[in-house]
This record gives C-alpha cells, sequence and structure tokens, in this order.
C-alpha cells in the first residue's frame, strides 16, 4: 500500500481532470464571463501548498496545463538556445522553460532573453522579456493565445516556431489586445534575426535541418 502518496497523486489526477472538464465550460461567453480568475499571488499559494500540479501556467488568471515535450520540441528548444546564448551580450542572458511573472499571468516561456544577470532574478522572476519563443508543436492555439498576454507585459518581440509548416510566426510593437505587427517566414533562405537582441541570421532551413 502506498498511503498517503496514493491519495495526494489521486487528488492532483482529480484537479488535473477537472480542468479538462471545465474546458467546454469556459468556451460559452456568460459563463467565462462570469468565472473568477486567480490573481498570481493566489497561484504562487496554491503551487506551494501542492494544490496546483507542477506543470501549469497562469495566463490572463486562469490555470492552464502544459503538454509533455516531444523529443523534436526538445532538440529545437534546445538549438534555438544555443543560437540565442551565443549572441547574448553582457547585458542579457537566456531563460529556458522558466517564469516570468507577469501582472494576471506567469507563463513560463521555451525561451526567454531577459536583461541583466541571473543574480538579479535570485528573489523574484523577470517581469518582462527583449524577446520570447515558443516552439508550437500541438499549441499553437493557446501560443497564439500567449500573444496578448506577451504585449501586455511590454515584451517587444515574441516568435511562434511551427515545426509541422517548417514556418515562424514573428509578432512585434506590443499593442492593446497583442501585437501590432505579425510576420509569418516560410522561405527556407529567409534569415531570422531578433531586432532587440544581437544574434547572427539563422535561416529556417538551418532552424529546421
Amino acid at each position: 500500500m502506498c498511503g498517503g502518496a496514493c491519495a495526494e497523486a489521486s487528488q492532483r489526477l482529480s484537479y488535473t481532470q477537472s480542468m479538462h472538464d471545465t474546458a467546454g465550460i469556459l468556451e460559452e461567453p456568460d459563463v467565462r464571463g462570469a468565472a473568477l480568475s486567480l490573481t498570481v499571488e493566489q497561484y504562487h499559494r496554491l503551487s506551494a501548498e501542492g494544490i496546483v500540479p507542477e506543470r501549469t501556467e497562469l495566463l490572463q488568471g486562469v490555470i492552464i496545463g502544459q503538454m509533455t515535450k516531444s523529443p523534436l520540441h526538445t532538440f529545437l528548444v534546445q538549438r534555438l538556445v544555443r543560437w540565442l546564448a551565443a549572441a547574448a551580450d553582457s547585458a542579457h542572458f537566456v531563460r529556458k522553460e522558466e517564469p516570468l511573472t507577469l501582472s494576471d499571468s506567469e507563463p513560463e516561456p521555451d525561451i526567454a532573453v531577459v536583461s541583466g544577470t541571473p543574480e538579479v532574478y535570485r528573489l523574484a522572476h523577470p517581469t518582462t522579456a527583449a524577446l520570447v519563443v515558443e516552439v508550437a508543436i500541438a499549441t499553437l492555439g493557446i501560443d497564439r493565445a500567449k500573444a496578448e498576454v506577451y504585449a501586455a507585459a511590454g515584451i517587444p518581440e515574441y516568435w511562434i516556431v511551427i515545426p509541422e509548416t517548417k514556418t515562424v510566426e514573428i509578432h512585434r510593437r506590443p499593442a492593446d489586445g497583442g501585437y501590432a505587427e505579425r510576420l509569418t517566414v516560410t522561405e527556407a533562405d529567409a534569415a531570422l534575426q531578433p531586432a532587440e537582441v544581437p544574434a547572427k541570421p539563422v535561416t529556417l532551413e538551418q532552424l529546421f535541418g
């Protein structure tokens, strides 16, 4: 018998299942408008007490379960991290799958290039970034929805890397409700280069090859 460990695992499974069951309800506009959202502080307390499963994010007050990462997802994130880390200057560094604490959200983007040094964030997560990148494998819808979250935080540039179509969506010029500029890069020899990070250009062929 596994006693308390089994009870805790059962509680977490029940909580995760309840989040999935609630998703259909939130599709109703009247219900969505009446739903009560969590603050970042409440989310932290629930996480500390073990009530919220570890692999979650808070997006606009709603707890979202994270997908299991595939080998391709891991490979592309590692490739992008190496590329951006090699280019980061003394004023920036790269964070991989770590939280950003925003006004009503705490996403954990695949990659965030933030200012300063790791020591600056010893007691608190960054509240913005120079560049955020998400690799979308079975998460394209939610990654596109995150554009509003990242724009509200004043993040100047947001990329969605889409392996299925070997394309990259680049969002720039944060504004109310999202980004004012969106560019989809599709050509294999097209060069990608962040506006705020001094990285050397990389082509889609180099990225996905």
